[in-house]
Order: C-alpha cells, then structure tokens, then sequence
C-alpha cells in the first residue's frame, strides 16, 4: 500500500534576540506563540482528505529539522511527503527536504512561499505544487505511484471549493489542540499591498453551506467542543446573505475567532447574530496611524470610523484585536510613540503588533525590491513580522528594532495585559457561548 506522510512547519518563529527574549516573558505574546504552534495545517488535512483510500495517511507536525524527526519518518517508508511551510519557515523546510532526499525518500512542497518563489523551491525537491494543491493531489499521488513525478504542478483552473473533502482531523491523533482550523472562503476581493494570506493561491470564492456544515460536524466529532479558528482572510467581506452561514456555525455548537475588516461593525443585522453563531473574538486590521497602504480599497478609512466600528461589535459581545502595523513609511520614533500611547489608551479588547514585512508575491515586496530596499544580510528565516527585513525611510533599522521592542513593552506589560483582559470580560458579558 502506498504511503503519504504530510509535514507542516509551523511555529512561532522569531530571529531578533532580544525580541525572542520579550516572547518568552511577556504572557500576553507567550500564550498566542503557544496557539499558533499548535494550529493544525488546514490545507494539508485538506489533501489528505483527497487522498485515495488504497494509500494510507499520517500527519507530523514539525518545528525543526532534525535526524530525530528524519528517522520517525522513514520508519514509515513512505511512498511521498508532502511538506508545507510559511517563508519564516521555509528553510527548515528545504533541509528537511535533502535530508529526507538523501535517504532516497522523495518530497513534494507547497503553500504560499512555494508558489511565489516556484524557481527557488524547485531545486530543494522532487516535486513542486505551484497555487492550489486540490486540482492537481490526484496527479501528484498517481505520478508518485508509478515513479514519474514531474518537477512542478500547477492548476489550470482555481480549485472550485464545491470538491472540498472534510479535512482528515482524525490524523491528529489524541493531542489536545487549542483550536482546529475550518475554511468558509478563500482569498480576500481586496488587494492590501502587504497581504500574503490566500489570495496569493487564487481568486475569491466562498465555500458552498452545505460543504461547511460538513466540515463543523467533523470538527464537532473530532474535539467534541471545539474552538475554531476560521482560516479566512476576510470573512464577511462578500455581499451574499451571513445568516445561512452564522445558522451552520450556531447550529454547530461550537466557538469561533476570525478574521475581518471592520466594516462588519456598520451591518446591524450581522452584528445581532454573530455572537450568538459562537464567535467570540475577531481580529481586524487598523494597519497604521500614519500611512494608508495601497490597494486597501473601501476598507481604507478614518480612525474615528473604524473604531466606532469597533466599539459596536465589542457591544455586540465580540471581543477585537486590533491589528497594527509597525515602520510603515512615515514611521519614526515619535508615531510610533503615539501609536503606544493610543494603544494603552484605545478600547479594544486585545492588540496584534508586528512589523511592517515584506512578504515574497506582494505588492510590498516588488515595492521594496524595485527600490533595492530589502536587507541582503536576512534571509527568509527573518520573516517572521517581528524581525526588521527592510531599510526604513525615516529611521534606521537599528532605531526601528529598537521603539520596535519598546513598543511591544509597553503594550504587553502586565497592566496593560491585565487592562485588556478587563475589557474582554467585560464584552464577553454579552456573549452568550462564553456565559453558557
């Protein structure tokens, strides 16, 4: 019988010293750290769902590439394994890979960092997926099978989310997991410069109801009671009805966090179901203070705008992160000093603060690219959205790394956490699935 073994590398992965230091002793970064890890590779669980049944499947996470882990997959002898990973990830992922190579194992990698940068991925693998994996697994595996893999694969056509199988959850064994993932859409109608989320892999489409109500009975079955993390980049954002999909994610019984933009916080009626669907929490971009990035579209708005915004799906019992974006152009030492202090002060129920990176296949990074901005002495291993990868405009990069880590004191403090967590309890009051 054939043997395919899926390999994530995942992790929360920082390279700056001293930022590594802050990640560990501040509770507030250390417990997302911890979550994210643990996030189960969706896309992966989602081929292994394609997969045929005369070839059996296992599913190990990965962090590093060590003869440890090695050894554990060989002793699986299998016929294929398909390896993914982020760009902060990616060259963890190419050693792997030749280890894995020299032992006459073969390797097929894919995901975002794959398809942006198809000429480098190549030469560190038998076997390439360029875009979206589903069109093209059936391929791979029969190419595998009979000892004919090709160097790349690409869909011709975007994957129609109809075909989606239910992602093979029971691959994860018995370890608990803080959160499954479950996609509802893919790809974002907005073209945020920095974005390097799914979009990348093709265009917008929603999931049918049906398939998604397939995938939350898995989930329920699988944990139970699980807490979902939405693998969208921007759920809500499309113009068809929310209340088939906020019936299934109610109906579910679970609860849910996800991604949004804030302008859900101005659609009364899909402010008065979505607490009661099970979401708890969203996160939603205010970017920057002191720059509109390109390609933003109608999300691109005053601050007063945006957080009344947020102050309404806070009342309406949801907590959200605001997420900012640090060294933008115009960043100096003084808006990023405002930017904490309006941080410390604003009412949001949690914060997200990362530096500006720009991520391979976006508009941000041919920006900086043509500008011949981007630091030749860090690798991929330094995208990580805490690791400075650019020259800034307004500072130097040791003066950014520097308000950087200051910034990130100052906001994840323990009164500052503890001010926050005040705030969460306050709008969970009005959340029914956290007062059940």
């Amino acid at each position: 019988m054939p043997h395919v073994t899926f390999v994530p590398f995942t992790g929360f992965r920082v390279r700056e010293e001293e930022m590594l230091e802050l990640g560990m002793t501040l509770p507030g970064l250390r417990h997302r750290a911890s979550a994210v890890a643990q996030l189960p590779a969706l896309g992966l669980l989602t081929l292994a769902g394609m997969t045929p049944d005369h070839w059996s499947c296992s599913y190990v996470d990965a962090e590093r590439a060590d003869d440890l882990l090695v050894e554990r997959i060989a002793a699986e002898r299998p016929t294929l394994v398909a390896v993914s990973a982020l760009t902060a990830s990616i060259s963890e992922a190419y050693r792997f890979s030749a280890l894995l190579r020299a032992r006459g194992i073969r390797v097929v990698m894919g995901g975002l960092h794959v398809t942006t940068c198809p000429t480098e991925a190549v030469q560190y693998s038998d076997a390439i997926v360029v875009g979206e994996g589903e069109p093209v697994w059936q391929q791979v595996l029969n190419d595998a099978e009979s000892d004919s893999l090709r160097p790349r694969y690409h869909a011709s056509s975007p994957f129609n989310l109809s075909e989606s199988p239910v992602p093979r959850f029971d691959l994860l064994g018995h370890r608990r997991r803080p959160r499954l993932t479950l996609q509802t859409e893919r790809g974002c109608p907005l073209a945020c410069e920095f974005c390097g989320a799914s979009r990348l892999l093709g265009p917008f489409r929603a999931k049918p109801l049906g398939n998604i109500r397939n995938e939350l009975n898995a989930a329920v079955e699988f944990a139970g009671d699980p807490v979902l993390e939405l693998a969208d980049d921007n759920t809500f954002v499309n113009d068809r009805d929310p209340e088939p999909l906020l019936d299934a994610l109610a109906s579910s019984g679970a609860r849910y966090f996800t991604e949004v933009d804030w302008r859900i916080g101005e659609r009364p009626a899909l402010l008065r179901g979505l607490a009661a669907s099970g979401c708890v929490q969203v996160l939603v971009g205010i970017e920057s203070l002191v720059f509109r990035y390109p390609g933003m579209g109608p999300k691109c708005a005053e601050l007063k705008r945006m957080m009344d915004s947020v102050i309404a799906i806070q009342e309406a019992g949801v907590a959200v992160i605001g997420c900012f974006i640090v060294g933008c152009e115009g960043e100096t030492s003084q808006s990023l000093n405002r930017l904490t202090d309006y941080i410390l002060e604003c009412p949001l129920a949690d914060v997200q603060l990362t530096l500006q990176t720009p991520f391979p296949g976006t508009a941000l990074y041919e920006r900086m690219r043509r500008q011949a901005r981007l630091l030749a002495d860090r690798d991929w291993s330094h995208y990580t959205l805490f690791d400075v990868t650019y020259e800034p405009r307004s500072m130097s990069v040791s003066e950014l790394e520097s308000a950087f880590r200051s910034s990130v004191r100052a906001v994840f403090s323990e009164s500052a956490s503890n001010r926050r967590s005040a705030i969460r309890r306050n709008v969970w009051r009005n959340n029914p699935r956290m007062n059940s």
